[in-house]
């Protein structure tokens, strides 16, 4: 994490402190710590709490609690300097005890926290910093380099577990990590919306999603590979009206954030879209997306949700018709939209909104036939 975020993000908690008449905030849950810090405190995946509390205090700044077998690490591999390691021993008390024995004054936390109130965190991390916008461009190219290069590669016969183990090794190999992963042929993509691989071959064609992230920043995205020309036409019909559902939802965002509008205007335009294209029903098959960030979704577009339309902030709303779904990373930026998982080596076409002329170019089915 450079200076720049950093400042950035103690002006931020500065502000909270005074607003909620508190002395510190603490946070111990990954997707929290990784905003403060930069750097992560999971060891265990399957954790909702990682191994160290991040925190700011009014007296001390920045300040990280761990055990004594973490403290080493984490202060050399995962904080930035700013930040003051208390370590407590493993055996002696828990990540909860210490926190509370350092924080005897008015405190918030993401965790169980004695004494404190509860926060989700989420109205700190949102919207991005400045600095937060070039670091999101990065990841997003190399998540869309990676999907279409092991796209590309896949042939009839692969095995959906293999595409997925592709995707994640190459991730892996640049510091990405891959929380979602589906990979689905034709018929299980027609069936399933979330097409968790599989020992199924590969055939007619193949659906890649992944969300991915690197030092906290969410990245979404799916391509399609058509393998066989008889399925080609039916699968560009269906994935034409999922890429102009996509693309109005992101006209809908960059109008919300124009008029201090909400999720809940977002979601009106998608349903609007479905019914346009005579596919009325399809949103209720499958969530439509939302706001990503530090989290895979921050939230998701719902008929009711009041979650305000924040710029800058990264959004992936992921439509679906039938067999086809579209879905990208788009960074708003005031009230520009730039599709940010997009590499230029994969066949696009315009596509326009069915609210306004509002465009962009989109990723189509690839025709390997």
């Amino acid at each position: 994490m450079n200076t720049e975020q950093l400042t950035h993000r103690q002006d931020r908690i500065e502000a909270f402190l005074d607003t909620e008449s508190i002395d510190a905030v603490w946070f111990a849950r990954p997707q929290n710590f990784t905003w403060i810090t930069g750097g992560s405190n999971v060891v265990d995946h399957t954790a909702s709490v990682g191994v160290a509390a991040a925190g700011y205090t009014r007296n001390d700044g920045f300040v990280c609690i761990t055990t004594n077998i973490e403290a080493e690490r984490l202060r050399a591999e995962e904080l930035p300097d700013e930040f003051t390691v208390i370590s407590y021993e493993w055996y002696e008390q828990s990540l909860n005890a210490a926190v509370a024995m350092y924080t005897p004054t008015a405190s918030v936390a993401d965790f169980d926290l004695p004494g404190a109130k509860q926060t989700a965190g989420d109205q700190l991390r949102r919207p991005l910093a400045a600095s937060d916008i070039q670091p999101y461009q990065e990841v997003s190219h190399e998540v869309a380099t990676t999907i279409e290069r092991v796209a590309k590669e896949i042939e009839p016969g692969d095995t959906e577990q293999e595409v997925a183990a592709a995707l994640n090794a190459t991730h892996a190999a640049r510091g990405i990590n891959t929380p979602v992963i589906l990979v689905g042929k034709c018929d299980r993509v027609s069936t399933c919306r979330h097409f968790i691989p599989t020992m199924a071959t590969i055939d007619s064609c193949v659906t890649i999603s992944v969300t991915a992230e690197r030092n906290g920043r969410h990245v979404s995205a799916t391509r399609t590979v058509a393998f066989e020309e008889s399925i080609l036409r039916r699968l560009r019909e269906h994935h034409d009206m999922a890429m102009r559902v996509e693309v109005t939802a992101l006209d809908a965002t960059r109008e919300a954030a124009r008029n201090d509008g909400t999720a809940a205007d977002v979601f009106d335009a998608i349903s609007d879209a479905y019914e346009t294209l005579g596919e009325s029903d399809e949103w209720r098959q499958h969530h439509q997306g939302g706001a990503t960030g530090f989290m895979g979704r921050e939230w998701m577009a719902t008929p009711d949700s009041n979650k305000k339309i924040e710029s800058p902030l990264a959004y992936a709303y992921n439509p679906t018709v039938h067999q086809a779904k579209s879905e990208d990373t788009a960074l708003l930026i005031d009230d520009t939209i730039e599709v940010a998982s997009t590499t230029g080596n994969w066949p696009t076409q315009r596509v326009t909104s069915c609210q306004s002329s509002f465009g962009i170019d989109q990723h189509k089915v690839l025709d390997a036939s």
